[in-house]
C-alpha cells in the first residue's frame, strides 16, 4: 500500500493536471476529457494519469496527440506547484472503464435475455413429480420402518 504522502500527491497532482486541461491548454485537439486517476510510484518519480475522452475514436485519438503534446507542459507546471525537488515524470494512459462496463452492460443484457427465455418456456409447465423432491426431517415418515426391533 502507498504511503499517505504518495496518496496526497497524487491527488494534488491530479487537480493540478485536470485545471490545467481545463484552463491552460487550448489545443484544438483536445475533446471532453475527464482525469480518472493518478497514480504515482513509491519514489515519486513517475506519474501515471488515467483519463478517458467522451466521443468518438477519432475524438480519443486526438485527444492523445494533445496530451502527448502537452505533457512537458503540464510537468513543468506540476513541478511549480508542488514545489518537490525532482518532478516526477507524467504519463498519460486512456482509461479502460468506459469500454469495461459496456462489456459487463453487454453480458448482463444477454443474461437478462436467456432468463426471459427460460421463463417463457416455463410458464404453463408442470413438474415430472413433486414441486419439492427432498424429504425433510419434520415430515411424518410412516413408511421407514424401525430396525431397532
Amino acid at each position: 500500500m502507498a504511503s499517505p504522502r504518495v496518496l496526497k500527491l497524487a491527488d494534488q497532482i491530479k487537480v493540478i493536471v485536470a485545471e490545467m486541461l481545463e484552463r491552460k491548454i487550448k489545443d484544438p485537439r483536445l475533446g471532453f476529457v475527464t482525469v480518472t486517476d493518478v497514480r504515482l510510484t513509491g519514489d515519486s518519480r513517475e506519474a501515471t494519469v488515467f483519463y478517458t475522452v467522451l466521443g468518438s475514436a477519432e475524438d480519443s485519438a486526438g485527444t492523445a496527440a494533445a496530451l502527448t503534446s502537452a505533457t512537458g507542459l503540464i510537468r513543468s507546471q506540476v513541478g511549480k506547484q508542488l514545489g518537490m525537488k525532482f518532478t516526477p515524470t507524467v504519463t498519460f494512459v486512456a482509461d479502460a472503464i468506459p469500454e469495461n462496463a459496456r462489456q459487463i452492460d453487454d453480458l448482463l443484457q444477454r443474461a437478462r435475455d436467456v432468463d426471459a427465455r427460460v421463463a417463457q418456456t416455463a410458464h404453463g409447465k408442470t413438474y415430472a413429480g413433486d414441486e419439492d423432491p427432498y424429504k425433510h426431517p419434520d415430515e411424518d415418515d410412516s413408511d421407514d420402518v424401525d430396525l431397532d426391533r
